[in-house]
């Protein structure tokens, strides 16, 4: 069963049953000190990419967007580290398709979307995401560079994942501003199916 450790903003890590460390959008928060076996990055926005933040453990891989939606416009399946990742559409009128992915990942029998900046998408909106079964979503709703949270509830009730979750709540201007990271009051106007509500520092088992 792999754990969840909600970092703050959007960066959050899994360690999975066999130790295997994944960090998804690195930037801010606590919990960088354990060696990362695999880095995802949705798109290069600063306050997603902090690669180097962590220390890599030997054969470390990084999958960016990039790697799984090249400029043809395909989204790609790939594997690593026992994690079977698939890109999805990711965009918005500041993050642009071509540049932007989220991932629907698999790992220690779950399925997790990880929705990166977005507004609500195609896949949304046509059925393809509700149709994966999804066990745990993510979605953003700070309402500048991202959807708003009412729009964010709609995306989640769209995807219908078992669990929802609200995060990077609060445009972010300073990394080192505690309340920048999170927004209880947004969070709590979030409303998805299953949802639950995570503070930075907090984890949950999936």
């Amino acid at each position: 069963m792999a754990t969840m450790l909600y970092q703050g903003h959007g960066s959050y890590r899994f360690t999975l049953d066999d130790g295997t460390v994944v960090y998804v959008d690195p930037f801010v928060g606590e919990g960088y000190d354990m060696p990362a076996d695999l880095i995802l990055v949705t798109h290069e926005h600063f306050d997603h990419n902090q690669v180097d933040k962590m220390p890599h453990a030997d054969g470390c891989s990084i999958v960016r967007a990039a790697d799984v939606h090249p400029a043809n416009g395909d989204y790609l399946t790939v594997a690593d580290h026992g994690v079977r990742i698939t890109a999805v559409q990711a965009c918005n009128k500041n993050h642009p398709i071509d540049e932007c992915v989220g991932f629907v990942l698999e790992l220690d029998g779950v399925t997790f979307y990880a929705s990166g900046d977005t507004s609500m998408t195609d896949d949304m909106k046509s059925g393809k995401l509700a149709a994966l079964g999804i066990d745990y979503a993510v979605f953003p709703g700070d309402g500048f560079y991202n959807m708003d949270v009412a729009e964010a509830s709609a995306c989640a009730k769209l995807v219908d994942a078992r669990h929802s979750i609200p995060l990077h709540l609060v445009p972010m201007s300073n990394p080192d501003d505690p309340s920048q990271l999170f927004s209880r009051e947004r969070a709590e106007a979030f409303e998805g199916p299953g949802r639950i509500i995570l503070e930075p520092g907090d984890e949950l088992k999936l």
